[in-house]
């Protein structure tokens, strides 16, 4: 199994982020999962492979050539894979992928974890999303996700493909559990 794991090209400002990274990469290696993640050794992604590798575990990186320099690729992964674009980028993670689980990040992290969920509502996958909440990061975000539901813009069976937690055990746990909510059915590669 691969989980892709989204998170901050930086670190933030509180360790406790840095500290979670960290867990999340070492407990999925020591769990046989392998991380499919950006590809850059800085900020939490950094952290997530470190730990992850340190355990023994895989590290599938994905990374754009304007990125490869800029969030300074990470070159003792499993596997390094430099793509042209962040469309590529996001593609091909997806098709290495499991499941996703976003870490605290900024605007990227929050884009491509929502572009995760877009895929699981249209079909275009059928994969688990989910976000580790740590120190109630995401509070703002699972309040709009449900905002969306009461005002009419997300059904209630689809707010449910986003999973949340606030520890790496029960996020993990979470994201190997199957699929449980109605997807639309799995779009083949031509109706894309």
């Amino acid at each position: 199994m691969r989980i892709c794991v989204f998170c901050g090209a930086n670190t933030g400002r509180e360790s406790l982020y840095t500290a979670a990274a960290r867990e999340v990469g070492e407990k999925l290696a020591l769990r046989g999962i392998e991380v499919v993640y950006g590809g850059g050794r800085i900020g939490l992604m950094g952290q997530v492979a470190d730990a992850a590798l340190a355990a023994g575990g895989r590290v599938i990186g994905v990374i754009p050539k304007r990125l490869d320099e800029r969030e300074i690729a990470h070159t003792g992964l499993t596997a390094l894979h430099v793509v042209d674009s962040m469309h590529e980028r996001k593609a091909l993670m997806a098709r290495l992928s499991d499941a996703f689980l976003a870490l605290p990040g900024g605007f990227g992290t929050l884009e491509e974890f929502c572009e995760a969920v877009t895929w699981t509502q249209l079909g275009i996958h059928d994969k688990p999303c989910g976000l580790l909440n740590v120190a109630g990061y995401f509070d703002p975000l699972i309040a709009m996700f449900d905002r969306c539901v009461a005002d009419g813009f997300v059904a209630p069976e689809t707010r449910a493909i986003v999973r949340t937690a606030t520890t790496a055990d029960a996020i993990i746990e979470a994201l190997i559990a199957p699929l449980t909510v109605p997807v639309r059915p799995r779009l083949s590669e031509e109706q894309m």
